[in-house]
């Protein structure tokens, strides 16, 4: 997936130019402010940031393109799952881009990269713009604190998909105003990046809240930051931090409102919006209008649906060969995360009938939302970047690899998960069995 260093400077110019134009569009939406006709040569931070209201908007903005069609609406999703072990293409007559990803022979010309690529930049660009503009502002120096620290965690969590996608690439940490000041661009070393959004993490933990009203979790508390920390240094295999944040944030579970959820399917109904055992989601509105293509529209419902059936999916995005095979059948997630059989033509049919014969993802699908439309797309699903479930697992691992072998916490953890899976929709059932010690 690399470019060329010419192709990258282009790109990144491009996007840049992009990005000025997009943030400044995303303030004026989110400040509700009208724009009067007086151009001015370069654009920059300081002429739009002047009140509390106008930092609330810019943070707002940088939040703006992560629920959208090119991120965790489709592209970015998508991307992550076609280069996993997971996933697998249904419908090859899908776009060649997706069975090119899927196949892992892409290159710069490919359009799904092109589009996460790209976008991420545009977010970061409208994060730094948030960054680089509140501080001057009179305001509540808490709220200021908070605001900056929201936006540096959206910048982090691009940079986390970017090295992770492609390793070394450009590390872009200040609002960009004017392009011809950068007139060449080099890649950041993937070790120097992940210094970078480590920064941006521990500023979360100083400065985030402990929760958002009414149970919020779209944007990122204290405890966000110190699950993406954990995440983060478990990459790194430095086990003894990734113990001490997943740690901190089973410690304080309690005051940020995390627990895992009674019944595993509960993790997949849109309807239910933000849960307790959501850490950082990405929260789409639901029945909007494609309209307004790409901020808001959702196709994960519609690129896991089964083609030819009553839902009107795309059968882009299916288990891969092995993956249903490789769930003991007594296990409750593999009931209501994999789908067998649905209504073609209002006929329950099993899947060896189907357009396309092959087990399907039931976890999007199946509970989109009242709102969503027939197809499931435009849903009010609220994306899961990070959860509990996580946590408790990454605490596991990283206590088991920084002591040379698992402790009693580390059984604990792993434990509370497979307790979970044993909650049969109600009812008790007795698998998964607890780990037990020795194992």
């Amino acid at each position: 997936m690399a470019y060329s260093k010419n192709l990258k400077i282009k790109k990144m110019k491009n996007i840049i130019n992009k990005t000025i134009i997009m943030s400044l569009v995303i303030l004026s939406i989110g400040a509700c402010t009208k724009l009067s006709e007086n151009p001015i040569g370069i654009l920059a931070p300081e002429s739009f940031f002047k009140t509390p209201a106008d930092a609330e908007a810019a943070v707002m903005g940088s939040y703006y393109m992560l629920a959208s069609e090119f991120l965790y609406g489709r592209q970015l999703v998508t991307t992550l799952q076609l280069r996993g072990d997971m996933c697998d293409i249904g419908d090859l007559g899908t776009s060649s881009s997706r069975v090119s990803m899927n196949n892992f022979f892409t290159d710069s010309n490919n359009g799904m990269n092109n589009t996460v690529w790209t976008t991420l930049y545009t977010v970061i660009g409208a994060a730094n713009n948030a960054i680089d503009g509140i501080p001057p502002i009179t305001m509540n120096e808490d709220l200021k604190n908070q605001l900056i620290s929201e936006a540096k965690m959206v910048r982090a969590l691009c940079y986390y998909h970017l090295v992770q996608l492609w390793g070394d690439v450009p590390y872009i940490g200040a609002f960009v105003s004017d392009p011809s000041a950068i007139k060449s661009i080099s890649k950041t070393s993937a070790q120097e990046i992940y210094i970078h959004i480590i920064a941006d993490c521990e500023d979360g933990v100083t400065y985030l809240p402990d929760t958002y009203d009414n149970g919020t979790r779209s944007r990122p508390t204290k405890g966000t930051a110190q699950t993406m920390l954990s995440s983060v240094y478990l990459i790194l295999k430095d086990y003894a931090n990734a113990a001490k944040y997943s740690q901190d944030v089973i410690d304080n579970a309690s005051a940020y409102g995390y627990d895992l959820m009674e019944d595993y399917q509960d993790l997949w109904i849109a309807d239910l919006g933000d849960i307790k055992e959501h850490v950082w989601t990405v929260d789409f509105k639901g029945g909007i209008s494609g309209d307004i293509y790409p901020e808001g529209v959702d196709y994960l419902a519609a690129m896991t649906g089964v083609k030819g059936s009553n839902m009107s999916g795309f059968s882009v995005t299916v288990p891969s060969p092995g993956v249903y095979a490789s769930f003991d059948d007594r296990d409750y997630r593999k009931k209501v995360s994999f789908l067998t059989e649905t209504l073609v033509k209002g006929v329950m049919t099993p899947y060896t009938e189907w357009a396309i014969p092959r087990v399907h993802i039931a976890k999007w699908c199946v509970s989109p939302g009242s709102e969503a439309a027939a197809n499931g797309s435009f849903s009010s699903a609220n994306y899961v970047i990070f959860r509990y479930a996580e946590v408790l697992l990454n605490a596991a691992e990283a206590i088991n690899e920084a002591n040379g072998s698992p402790s009693a916490k580390a059984y604990e953890y792993i434990n509370k998960v497979r307790a979970r899976a044993r909650n049969y929709a109600g009812t008790q059932s007795d698998y998964p069995a607890d780990l037990q010690a020795g194992m």
